[in-house]
Protein backbone atom coordinates (compact mmCIF):
# COMPACT_ATOMS: atom_id res chain seq x y z
CA UNK A 1 0.00 0.00 0.00
CA UNK A 2 1.42 3.38 -1.07
CA UNK A 3 1.90 6.04 1.43
CA UNK A 4 -0.70 8.45 -0.42
CA UNK A 5 -3.15 5.73 -0.58
CA UNK A 6 -2.24 5.15 3.57
CA UNK A 7 -3.90 8.70 3.93
CA UNK A 8 -6.65 8.66 2.47
CA UNK A 9 -7.62 5.26 3.96
CA UNK A 10 -6.69 6.63 7.56
CA UNK A 11 -9.07 9.82 7.35
CA UNK A 12 -11.64 7.77 5.17
CA UNK A 13 -11.83 4.28 6.99
CA UNK A 14 -12.12 6.15 10.65
CA UNK A 15 -15.08 7.31 9.54
CA UNK A 16 -16.51 4.60 8.11
CA UNK A 17 -16.31 5.63 4.36
CA UNK A 18 -14.00 2.94 3.19
CA UNK A 19 -15.79 2.32 -0.28
CA UNK A 20 -15.13 5.81 -1.17
CA UNK A 21 -11.38 5.75 -0.48
CA UNK A 22 -10.83 3.39 -2.58
CA UNK A 23 -11.79 4.21 -5.91
CA UNK A 24 -12.00 1.52 -9.47
CA UNK A 25 -9.74 4.36 -10.96
CA UNK A 26 -7.28 6.57 -8.56
CA UNK A 27 -7.27 10.33 -9.35
CA UNK A 28 -5.37 13.14 -7.59
CA UNK A 29 -7.31 14.79 -4.90
CA UNK A 30 -6.38 16.71 -1.59
CA UNK A 31 -8.48 18.05 1.16
CA UNK A 32 -6.71 20.44 3.92
CA UNK A 33 -7.82 23.44 6.32
CA UNK A 34 -7.73 26.44 4.47
CA UNK A 35 -6.93 28.93 7.72
CA UNK A 36 -4.00 26.13 8.53
CA UNK A 37 -2.78 24.62 5.57
CA UNK A 38 -2.99 21.25 7.36
CA UNK A 39 -3.51 18.34 5.10
CA UNK A 40 -6.15 16.28 6.10
CA UNK A 41 -6.22 13.55 2.78
CA UNK A 42 -4.27 13.26 -0.33
CA UNK A 43 -3.44 10.84 -3.23
CA UNK A 44 -1.54 11.84 -6.05
CA UNK A 45 -1.32 15.24 -4.84
CA UNK A 46 1.96 15.92 -7.20
CA UNK A 47 1.16 14.48 -10.69
CA UNK A 48 0.59 16.87 -13.52
CA UNK A 49 -3.03 17.37 -14.51
CA UNK A 50 -4.42 19.62 -17.00
CA UNK A 51 -6.41 22.58 -14.80
CA UNK A 52 -8.96 23.17 -17.56
CA UNK A 53 -10.78 26.41 -16.00
CA UNK A 54 -9.16 26.04 -13.10
CA UNK A 55 -6.51 28.11 -14.90
CA UNK A 56 -8.67 31.23 -14.07
CA UNK A 57 -7.97 31.30 -10.54
CA UNK A 58 -4.69 32.13 -11.40
CA UNK A 59 -5.98 35.07 -14.10
CA UNK A 60 -8.38 36.66 -11.15
CA UNK A 61 -5.10 36.29 -9.04
CA UNK A 62 -2.91 38.32 -11.17
CA UNK A 63 -6.26 40.83 -12.14
CA UNK A 64 -6.50 41.58 -8.58
CA UNK A 65 -2.37 42.04 -8.22
CA UNK A 66 -2.52 44.52 -10.87
CA UNK A 67 -5.32 46.33 -9.00
CA UNK A 68 -3.60 46.30 -5.74
CA UNK A 69 -0.38 47.76 -8.16
CA UNK A 70 -2.67 50.82 -9.32
CA UNK A 71 -2.23 49.06 -12.83
CA UNK A 72 -6.12 48.85 -13.85
CA UNK A 73 -9.05 49.64 -11.28
CA UNK A 74 -12.53 47.36 -10.91
CA UNK A 75 -14.17 49.87 -13.64
CA UNK A 76 -11.82 49.78 -16.13
CA UNK A 77 -12.39 48.79 -19.05
CA UNK A 78 -11.80 45.52 -20.50
CA UNK A 79 -12.14 45.05 -24.32
CA UNK A 80 -12.68 42.44 -26.29
CA UNK A 81 -10.21 41.96 -28.38
CA UNK A 82 -10.50 39.26 -31.33
CA UNK A 83 -8.12 37.18 -30.38
CA UNK A 84 -10.53 36.97 -27.48
CA UNK A 85 -13.92 36.68 -29.43
CA UNK A 86 -12.61 33.73 -31.63
CA UNK A 87 -12.12 31.55 -28.56
CA UNK A 88 -13.97 28.71 -28.20
CA UNK A 89 -17.15 27.95 -25.68
CA UNK A 90 -17.75 28.18 -22.91
CA UNK A 91 -18.07 31.91 -23.49
CA UNK A 92 -20.00 35.28 -23.20
CA UNK A 93 -20.19 35.62 -26.94
CA UNK A 94 -19.34 39.49 -27.25
CA UNK A 95 -18.45 40.83 -30.20
CA UNK A 96 -14.48 42.82 -30.98
CA UNK A 97 -14.62 45.96 -29.68
CA UNK A 98 -17.50 45.81 -26.80
CA UNK A 99 -16.46 46.55 -23.19
CA UNK A 100 -17.12 45.61 -19.93
CA UNK A 101 -15.82 46.89 -16.37
CA UNK A 102 -13.07 44.67 -14.76
CA UNK A 103 -14.99 43.44 -12.16
CA UNK A 104 -17.73 41.89 -14.54
CA UNK A 105 -15.33 40.79 -16.32
CA UNK A 106 -14.15 38.93 -13.44
CA UNK A 107 -17.42 37.57 -12.21
CA UNK A 108 -18.04 36.15 -15.89
CA UNK A 109 -14.85 34.44 -16.04
CA UNK A 110 -15.33 32.59 -12.31
CA UNK A 111 -19.19 31.93 -12.71
CA UNK A 112 -19.99 31.26 -16.60
CA UNK A 113 -16.62 30.12 -17.09
CA UNK A 114 -16.33 32.70 -20.19
CA UNK A 115 -13.30 31.49 -22.13
CA UNK A 116 -13.40 34.89 -24.36
CA UNK A 117 -13.87 36.66 -21.21
CA UNK A 118 -10.87 35.67 -19.51
CA UNK A 119 -8.50 35.61 -22.55
CA UNK A 120 -9.95 39.55 -22.62
CA UNK A 121 -9.12 40.51 -19.63
CA UNK A 122 -5.50 38.35 -20.01
CA UNK A 123 -4.71 40.84 -23.16
CA UNK A 124 -5.94 43.78 -21.98
CA UNK A 125 -3.93 43.86 -18.28
CA UNK A 126 -0.79 41.66 -19.93
CA UNK A 127 -0.51 43.53 -23.17
CA UNK A 128 -0.67 40.25 -24.96
CA UNK A 129 -1.96 36.26 -24.23
CA UNK A 130 1.95 35.04 -24.36
CA UNK A 131 2.96 38.16 -21.76
CA UNK A 132 -0.06 37.70 -19.59
CA UNK A 133 1.18 33.73 -19.12
CA UNK A 134 4.54 35.18 -18.38
CA UNK A 135 2.98 37.09 -15.39
CA UNK A 136 0.84 33.76 -14.47
CA UNK A 137 4.43 31.80 -14.17
CA UNK A 138 5.92 34.42 -12.16
CA UNK A 139 3.19 34.70 -9.29
CA UNK A 140 2.70 30.65 -9.55
CA UNK A 141 7.03 30.64 -9.11
CA UNK A 142 6.62 33.03 -6.13
CA UNK A 143 3.57 31.16 -4.45
CA UNK A 144 5.85 27.90 -4.97
CA UNK A 145 3.57 26.05 -7.47
CA UNK A 146 6.29 24.33 -8.60
CA UNK A 147 4.78 21.79 -10.89
CA UNK A 148 2.76 24.08 -12.68
CA UNK A 149 2.81 25.76 -16.11
CA UNK A 150 0.78 28.05 -17.60
CA UNK A 151 0.34 29.37 -21.68
CA UNK A 152 -3.13 30.81 -21.66
CA UNK A 153 -5.62 32.64 -19.22
CA UNK A 154 -8.53 30.21 -19.71
CA UNK A 155 -7.37 26.96 -19.35
CA UNK A 156 -8.01 25.41 -23.02
CA UNK A 157 -6.19 22.56 -23.46
CA UNK A 158 -2.75 22.65 -24.05
CA UNK A 159 0.39 20.09 -23.10
CA UNK A 160 2.32 23.15 -22.38
CA UNK A 161 0.11 24.17 -19.86
CA UNK A 162 -0.26 21.85 -16.60
CA UNK A 163 -0.67 21.84 -12.77
CA UNK A 164 -0.87 19.62 -9.37
CA UNK A 165 -3.38 18.84 -6.76
CA UNK A 166 -0.86 20.50 -4.33
CA UNK A 167 0.12 23.40 -6.49
CA UNK A 168 -3.96 24.29 -6.80
CA UNK A 169 -4.19 24.24 -2.95
CA UNK A 170 -1.23 26.91 -2.54
CA UNK A 171 -2.96 28.95 -5.17
CA UNK A 172 -6.73 28.43 -3.21
CA UNK A 173 -4.59 29.78 -0.14
CA UNK A 174 -3.44 32.95 -1.82
CA UNK A 175 -6.74 33.87 -3.40
CA UNK A 176 -8.41 33.58 -0.01
CA UNK A 177 -5.62 34.91 2.33
CA UNK A 178 -4.21 37.35 -0.17
CA UNK A 179 -7.47 39.34 -1.39
CA UNK A 180 -10.12 38.60 0.96
CA UNK A 181 -12.40 41.33 -0.37
CA UNK A 182 -13.48 39.35 -3.18
CA UNK A 183 -14.48 35.68 -1.77
CA UNK A 184 -17.75 36.38 -2.01
CA UNK A 185 -17.67 35.96 -5.74
CA UNK A 186 -16.21 32.44 -5.38
CA UNK A 187 -19.75 31.62 -3.82
CA UNK A 188 -21.79 33.82 -6.25
CA UNK A 189 -24.88 31.29 -6.90
CA UNK A 190 -25.56 32.68 -10.58
CA UNK A 191 -25.25 35.66 -12.75
CA UNK A 192 -28.49 37.73 -14.73
CA UNK A 193 -26.89 39.21 -17.86
CA UNK A 194 -29.74 41.16 -19.58
CA UNK A 195 -32.89 38.56 -19.21
CA UNK A 196 -30.24 35.78 -19.51
CA UNK A 197 -29.66 33.39 -16.38
CA UNK A 198 -26.69 32.16 -15.81
CA UNK A 199 -26.13 29.52 -13.46
CA UNK A 200 -22.54 28.71 -11.52
CA UNK A 201 -21.16 25.57 -12.66
CA UNK A 202 -20.02 24.71 -9.18
CA UNK A 203 -23.18 22.65 -7.92
CA UNK A 204 -21.90 22.65 -4.58
CA UNK A 205 -23.20 26.48 -4.43
CA UNK A 206 -26.19 26.75 -2.86
CA UNK A 207 -26.91 22.83 -1.98
CA UNK A 208 -24.03 21.65 0.04
CA UNK A 209 -24.26 23.38 3.78
CA UNK A 210 -21.75 26.07 3.74
CA UNK A 211 -20.48 25.88 0.18
CA UNK A 212 -18.90 29.35 -0.94
CA UNK A 213 -16.69 28.53 -3.73
CA UNK A 214 -14.22 28.05 -5.59
CA UNK A 215 -13.59 26.87 -9.34
CA UNK A 216 -14.80 24.10 -11.79
CA UNK A 217 -12.93 22.82 -14.67
CA UNK A 218 -13.44 20.64 -18.24
CA UNK A 219 -11.63 19.54 -21.12
CA UNK A 220 -11.75 16.41 -22.31
CA UNK A 221 -7.93 15.77 -21.65
CA UNK A 222 -8.38 16.57 -18.00
CA UNK A 223 -11.69 15.13 -17.38
CA UNK A 224 -13.88 17.29 -14.84
CA UNK A 225 -11.69 18.87 -12.15
CA UNK A 226 -13.25 21.19 -9.48
CA UNK A 227 -12.04 22.68 -6.30
CA UNK A 228 -14.65 23.21 -3.60
CA UNK A 229 -14.91 25.12 -0.78
CA UNK A 230 -16.75 25.29 2.05
CA UNK A 231 -17.21 27.06 6.03
CA UNK A 232 -18.73 26.08 8.87
CA UNK A 233 -18.52 26.96 12.61
CA UNK A 234 -15.63 29.13 11.45
CA UNK A 235 -13.97 26.51 10.07
CA UNK A 236 -12.94 26.40 5.71
CA UNK A 237 -12.03 23.34 4.19
CA UNK A 238 -11.01 23.02 0.39
CA UNK A 239 -11.13 19.95 -1.62
CA UNK A 240 -9.23 19.95 -4.67
CA UNK A 241 -10.42 16.74 -7.21
CA UNK A 242 -9.21 16.14 -10.64
CA UNK A 243 -10.37 13.78 -13.54
CA UNK A 244 -13.77 12.87 -12.64
CA UNK A 245 -15.80 11.54 -15.61
CA UNK A 246 -18.88 14.52 -15.20
CA UNK A 247 -20.16 17.34 -13.11
CA UNK A 248 -22.48 15.42 -11.12
CA UNK A 249 -19.66 13.16 -10.26
CA UNK A 250 -16.77 15.77 -9.12
CA UNK A 251 -19.56 17.63 -7.02
CA UNK A 252 -20.60 14.20 -4.80
CA UNK A 253 -16.42 13.55 -5.02
CA UNK A 254 -15.98 16.67 -3.30
CA UNK A 255 -18.75 16.68 -1.21
CA UNK A 256 -17.54 13.49 0.02
CA UNK A 257 -14.45 14.43 1.17
CA UNK A 258 -15.52 18.03 2.66
CA UNK A 259 -17.90 15.70 4.90
CA UNK A 260 -15.13 13.61 6.08
CA UNK A 261 -12.82 16.50 6.88
CA UNK A 262 -15.49 18.38 9.13
CA UNK A 263 -16.09 15.28 10.85
CA UNK A 264 -12.79 14.99 12.05
CA UNK A 265 -10.13 17.46 13.27
CA UNK A 266 -7.53 15.35 11.05
CA UNK A 267 -3.87 14.58 12.10
CA UNK A 268 -0.80 14.69 11.19
CA UNK A 269 1.65 17.98 11.00
CA UNK A 270 1.84 18.23 6.90
CA UNK A 271 0.56 21.47 5.47
CA UNK A 272 0.30 22.26 1.44
CA UNK A 273 3.49 24.16 2.21
CA UNK A 274 5.41 21.36 3.73
CA UNK A 275 3.67 18.19 1.81
CA UNK A 276 6.91 16.20 -0.18
CA UNK A 277 7.07 15.18 -3.29
CA UNK A 278 6.29 11.48 -4.14
CA UNK A 279 4.98 9.71 -7.15
CA UNK A 280 5.45 11.02 -10.59
CA UNK A 281 5.32 14.11 -11.04
CA UNK A 282 6.06 14.45 -14.48
CA UNK A 283 3.86 12.80 -16.81
CA UNK A 284 0.15 14.02 -17.65
CA UNK A 285 -2.46 12.09 -17.59
CA UNK A 286 -4.65 12.30 -20.98
CA UNK A 287 -8.14 11.55 -20.38
CA UNK A 288 -9.84 12.35 -23.67
CA UNK A 289 -10.02 8.50 -24.83
CA UNK A 290 -12.29 8.15 -21.52
CA UNK A 291 -14.27 11.22 -20.99
CA UNK A 292 -14.74 12.30 -24.30
CA UNK A 293 -15.45 8.83 -26.63
CA UNK A 294 -15.93 9.85 -29.85
CA UNK A 295 -20.37 9.46 -29.47
CA UNK A 296 -20.12 10.95 -26.47
CA UNK A 297 -17.32 14.01 -27.25
CA UNK A 298 -20.04 16.65 -29.15
CA UNK A 299 -22.27 16.33 -25.26
CA UNK A 300 -18.95 17.15 -22.64
CA UNK A 301 -19.18 20.45 -21.82
CA UNK A 302 -18.68 22.08 -18.16
CA UNK A 303 -22.63 21.77 -18.13
CA UNK A 304 -22.74 18.22 -18.22
CA UNK A 305 -23.89 15.66 -15.53
CA UNK A 306 -23.69 12.74 -16.70
CA UNK A 307 -26.39 10.21 -17.91
CA UNK A 308 -30.24 10.51 -17.38
CA UNK A 309 -30.90 7.91 -14.74
CA UNK A 310 -34.33 6.23 -13.03
CA UNK A 311 -34.86 7.25 -9.38
CA UNK A 312 -34.68 10.51 -7.34
CA UNK A 313 -32.27 13.13 -8.37
CA UNK A 314 -29.01 14.09 -6.94
CA UNK A 315 -29.64 16.86 -4.57
CA UNK A 316 -26.62 18.22 -6.95
CA UNK A 317 -28.86 18.21 -9.73
CA UNK A 318 -31.69 19.83 -8.48
CA UNK A 319 -32.12 23.30 -9.68
CA UNK A 320 -32.17 26.02 -7.39
CA UNK A 321 -35.78 27.16 -6.54
CA UNK A 322 -34.56 30.62 -5.70
CA UNK A 323 -31.01 31.17 -6.82
CA UNK A 324 -29.36 34.95 -5.71
CA UNK A 325 -28.42 36.59 -8.82
CA UNK A 326 -25.60 38.88 -9.42
CA UNK A 327 -25.94 41.37 -12.28
CA UNK A 328 -23.92 41.88 -14.84
CA UNK A 329 -23.24 43.78 -17.86
CA UNK A 330 -21.32 45.62 -20.88
CA UNK A 331 -20.53 48.88 -20.87
CA UNK A 332 -20.44 51.36 -17.30
CA UNK A 333 -16.43 51.01 -17.15
CA UNK A 334 -15.27 54.24 -16.22
CA UNK A 335 -12.11 53.61 -14.66
CA UNK A 336 -8.94 53.95 -16.40
CA UNK A 337 -7.81 52.40 -19.23
CA UNK A 338 -5.68 49.35 -18.79
CA UNK A 339 -1.42 50.69 -18.83
CA UNK A 340 -1.29 47.63 -21.50
CA UNK A 341 -3.94 48.78 -24.11
CA UNK A 342 -3.29 52.75 -23.74
CA UNK A 343 -3.16 53.94 -27.18
CA UNK A 344 -4.28 50.42 -28.74
CA UNK A 345 -7.50 49.60 -30.47
CA UNK A 346 -9.24 46.85 -32.15
CA UNK A 347 -12.23 47.49 -34.14
CA UNK A 348 -14.66 44.87 -35.78
CA UNK A 349 -14.24 42.98 -38.94
CA UNK A 350 -16.25 45.85 -41.01
CA UNK A 351 -15.20 45.72 -44.72
CA UNK A 352 -13.48 48.74 -45.55
CA UNK A 353 -15.25 50.56 -48.60
CA UNK A 354 -13.21 50.43 -52.18
CA UNK A 355 -14.22 52.44 -55.13
CA UNK A 356 -17.23 51.18 -57.38
CA UNK A 357 -15.25 50.43 -60.45
CA UNK A 358 -18.09 51.79 -62.89
CA UNK A 359 -16.99 55.21 -61.63
CA UNK A 360 -14.39 57.49 -61.99
CA UNK A 361 -11.38 57.33 -59.47
CA UNK A 362 -11.92 60.79 -56.89
CA UNK A 363 -9.96 63.72 -57.55
CA UNK A 364 -8.61 65.26 -53.96
CA UNK A 365 -7.85 68.25 -54.35
CA UNK A 366 -4.52 70.00 -52.72
CA UNK A 367 -3.19 73.11 -51.28
CA UNK A 368 0.13 75.31 -50.89
CA UNK A 369 -0.33 75.03 -47.61
CA UNK A 370 -0.78 70.65 -47.60
CA UNK A 371 -1.73 67.62 -49.22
Amino acid sequence: MTTTRFVKLALFGALGLGAFSAPASANPTLLFELNTGKVLAHEDAFKRWYPASLTKMMTAYVAFRAIEAGEVALDSPIRMTRNAVNQPPSKMGFKVGQVMRLDNALKMMMIKSANDVAMAIGENIGGTQADFAKRMNAEAARLGMSGTHFVNPNGLFSPEQYTTARDMALLVTALRRDFPQYNAWYGIEGLAFGKTRIPNYNLLVGRYPGADGMKTGFVCESGFNLIGTATRNGRTLAAVVFGEKNGLARAETVAKLLDAGFATQGQGSATIATLAPYGDTQTPTDLRPVVCKPAEAATQSEASTGPKEEGPKSIYQQKLTDPKLVVVSLGGATGPVPKAMIGRAEYADVPVPGWRPDLPPPVFATSAQGG
